[in-house]
């Protein structure tokens, strides 16, 4: 297992945090129609729109998105938002801890989330939808950044200098996948494979650089090809177990897993607003989220 300091770790751990809270961003919602290969944007709707930190969406479900939102006073909670009635409600409201980067467990009883607790530690924490007391999932592992699930099990993106995937199959056994590692963690859909982007591995095509998409399969334990980054763009996500999704500036672009070539699906232009960054896709719904910058005038 790969150690660090505690000085290299809060190092990190600053930085991190600082990456969360540098940037007013809203939520936008799109519209989407996919066929097989062909797929179309539609209607734009802003979810959010306030000068503040609305940020890293998950769909928990065909009706509700989950994602982390800052308060007046600094505090980072997880917020649920209906699409059907339009209403807002916290799933968390802590004073004394912030939750980040919420996704709805394998069982679907918990919404997770990145929880940087009073003590300063960072560790995964389960929320229970019913709105119960929360739990805490791995104690031994931190600090971590970014995750995502397969067979009730978090594969997780630990800080550290570089940061590791590490997946715990069991008490004893947590294996490090990769290190020096993007911060997009997502299970390709219907498989058994993490998908991660690998930055030990650079492309570079006219003065431009982009990383690896590397998967691993949890169950085979073996590692897979999965293409290249949107030039050096860190996130991404999956419409379904054979396209991906990216962005590049205000554009949306896909393609599939085993070809090279990214296609530009459109712009996504909404007055005070700049680049795109973390995006979600809700199948059942019909819809993407991205997360914009907002831009002063």
């Amino acid at each position: 297992m790969y150690k660090q300091s505690f000085s290299t770790f809060l190092l990190v751990f600053i930085c991190f945090q600082l990456g969360f809270a540098q940037s007013s961003t809203d939520l936008i919602a799109i519209d989407v129609k996919k066929s097989g290969k062909n797929i179309t944007l539609g209607q734009i709707t802003k979810i959010t729109d306030r000068d503040g930190y609305d940020n890293q969406p998950s769909f928990i479900n065909d009706k509700q998105l989950a994602f982390s939102s800052a308060d007046q006073a600094g505090n980072f909670d997880i917020i649920i938002y209906n699409f059907e009635t339009g209403k807002f409600t916290n799933l968390t409201k802590t004073k004394d801890q912030n939750e980040y980067s919420p996704r709805l467990t394998d069982c679907g009883l918990y919404v997770s989330a990145v929880t940087v607790e009073e003590n300063g530690k960072q560790r995964l924490w389960l929320y229970p939808t019913n709105f119960g007391e929360p739990e805490l999932l791995y104690d031994d592992i931190e600090p971590v950044g970014y995750y995502d699930w397969y067979d009730n099990k978090a594969a997780m993106f630990v800080l550290g200098r570089p940061n590791s995937l590490v997946y715990p199959y069991s008490k004893e056994e947590k294996l490090t996948i990769s290190q020096n590692i993007g911060r997009t963690v997502r299970r390709q859909p219907k498989t058994s494979i993490i998908s991660f982007i690998d930055k030990n591995t650079v492309f570079e095509r006219d003065q431009e650089k982009s990383f690896a998409i590397k998967g691993f399969d949890i169950k085979k334990r073996e590692s897979v090809d999965l293409g290249q980054t949107m030039g050096s763009i860190e996130d991404f996500i999956w419409l379904d177990k054979n396209y991906l999704m990216s962005s590049d500036g205000k554009n949306l672009y896909a393609r599939k897993y085993n070809e090279n070539q990214w296609t530009k699906l459109g712009e996504v232009s909404l007055e005070g607003y700049g680049k795109i960054s973390r995006l979600a896709y809700s199948k059942k719904l019909g819809k993407m989220i991205v997360v914009m910058d907002r831009v002063n005038d």
